[in-house]
């Protein structure tokens, strides 16, 4: 047994909770009900919802219109095989998907996480070039990415803690540096020596910023510049819009700031509004076109026994209607607007590094700290924002403010309030 194990683990709840590690961690709060940007435990404390519950809560807790489509659809029909049948909800999510993508992007096929959309994509790219005789396998990633955790999303993401036990399972990807502030050409000229030997199927990147890589943000011009490079190749660009979409970074999909259309791209999170699982990968019509054959052998094969649920299809429904009746983009402006004075407020404070922001997303480095994901001022934050009355939960160092759209001027300044609290209990000015 290793030395820092537990003899045994205490008598509890048999719930194993994700990126948890329960030697440390023994209370686990309930929480009974949600509205807006609020949650409220069992026992009848409120907390604010700094991190739209892991970034999926868009336009805020218990949304009326998706809560109601969600109800409605669930009387009329739950569930059906989707490799026989189709259903209308599926259909006009389909065509509302097209309508508001990035240019070029006809087809749409249905999974029920992030992680899966992007096995999806990773198996579409490899079927492409399959169907066209070319020998072309590998992929390009960026350093510090991360795409989910299942096998081959974990083998596009960066190598290190999330991966490490797991390294028996995963393929090498070619890594490309993080285009960081000073060295973009480097992350270029990378590139493209990465796809000149034409063995690269695809590059798969996080749109202007690396989610759980830490917050890390870079400019449109050089998405734009990395497009341009596969495109010259002939290498395919998957944009992994799972974090990104549905307004995160200031418009409805990153990849519109730099005026690219990838080959393929992933959505999920938001697209439900966070209220149930669903994700969507939409490829162009050279990708569908591939696999379109009356030899049976050039079948995409895969799929999930909740393809496409009904239910899940509704409440995405009633979030593009959200999006296309009520003023979003002016709220997320207003947000990013909000985050922006916040971010300035603390720029002179010496306890915090590195502030930057991406459209609604803030984030900032708390100083003379160890860095990464097991910094341990990454847990003394989280338990101080809470008892303080707000869900924060840092990468390591990494301390960010991703709300839903709907949280009011003051709610936010609770948020900020309580991080330079909590930092000033913690840290020594």
């Amino acid at each position: 047994m290793s030395r820092s194990s537990p003899a045994s683990p205490p008598a509890s709840s048999p719930v194993w909770h994700p990126f948890t590690q329960h030697a440390l961690q023994t209370d686990f709060p309930a929480i009974a009900r949600a509205s807006g940007v609020w949650l409220e435990t069992d026992d009848g404390r409120r907390i604010i919802d700094a991190i739209s519950s892991w970034w999926v809560t868009t336009h805020g807790h218990g949304e009326p219109r998706i809560a109601a489509a969600i109800a409605d659809q669930a009387a009329r029909l739950d569930q059906i095989i989707f490799a026989t049948y189709t259903h209308e909800p599926a259909e006009q999510l389909a065509r509302a998907l097209v309508r508001l993508a990035p240019a070029g992007l006809s087809h749409v096929f249905y999974s029920d996480s992030g992680s899966t959309a992007v096995e999806v994509a990773l198996k579409m790219a490899l079927g492409y070039w399959a169907s066209r005789g070319e020998p072309r396998t590998l992929f390009a990633a960026l350093e510090h990415g991360y795409h989910g955790d299942t096998t081959a999303a974990m083998s596009a993401g960066a190598r290190g803690l999330f991966s490490a036990p797991y390294e028996p399972m995963l393929f090498d990807v070619a890594r490309i540096p993080f285009p960081a502030a000073g060295s973009e050409q480097a992350t270029l000229k990378a590139l493209d020596r990465a796809c000149r030997d034409r063995s690269i199927a695809a590059l798969i990147v996080e749109p202007l910023i690396l989610g759980a890589g830490g917050m890390l943000t870079y400019a449109p011009a050089v998405l734009a510049a990395m497009a341009e490079i596969c495109r010259r190749s002939g290498t395919l660009l998957i944009a992994d819009e799972v974090l990104t979409g549905w307004g995160r970074t200031g418009t409805l999909f990153a990849c519109e700031a730099a005026g690219v259309s990838p080959d393929i791209l992933c959505t999920a999170k938001g697209l439900t509004g966070g209220s149930l699982p669903l994700a969507a990968t939409l490829a162009t019509p050279a990708i569908f076109d591939a696999h379109y054959a009356t030899d049976r052998r050039r079948t995409f094969f895969h799929s999930s026994s909740y393809t496409a649920n009904p239910i899940a299809c509704a409440a995405a429904l009633a979030n593009v209607a959200i999006w296309e009746t009520e003023p979003v983009i002016a709220r997320v402006e207003q947000l990013a607007a909000r985050q922006s004075a916040h971010l300035a407020r603390l720029a002179g404070d010496r306890r915090f590094t590195s502030l930057r922001q991406c459209g609604t997303i803030a984030a900032l480095d708390v100083a003379a700290q160890d860095a990464g994901y097991l910094a341990g001022v990454g847990p003394r934050i989280a338990r101080a924002a809470a008892a303080r009355g707000v869900l924060l939960r840092p990468l390591g160092h990494t301390i960010y403010v991703m709300p839903p759209y709907c949280i009011g001027a003051a709610e936010l300044d609770v948020v900020y309030d309580t991080i330079t609290s909590a930092i000033a209990e913690l840290v020594a000015p």
